[in-house]
């Protein structure tokens, strides 16, 4: 293991140790675990995530051939 230093805005780590700290969690362990998750080849993505996408990926959308000539930009 390393000890590493980061600058992050005081209130967001406040707010995170809170966090951790009411549901039990190792802070670092989480910040290790979102590096990870940054480096991996094929990160996992959660089902939630992929049936949201879908969801939005079958809505009703307008086809516009030009944004131009659609809304005079």
């Amino acid at each position: 293991m390393a000890l590493k230093t980061f600058n992050i805005a005081e209130e967001v780590h406040f707010q995170f140790s809170k966090f951790c700290k009411e549901h039990g969690i190792s802070m670092s362990k989480q910040v290790e675990l979102f590096m990870h998750s940054q480096v991996e080849e094929e990160p996992e993505v959660k089902k939630e995530y992929l049936e949201r996408l879908a969801r939005i990926r079958k809505g009703k959308f307008i086809q516009v051939k030009s944004f131009a000539e659609r809304y005079g930009v």
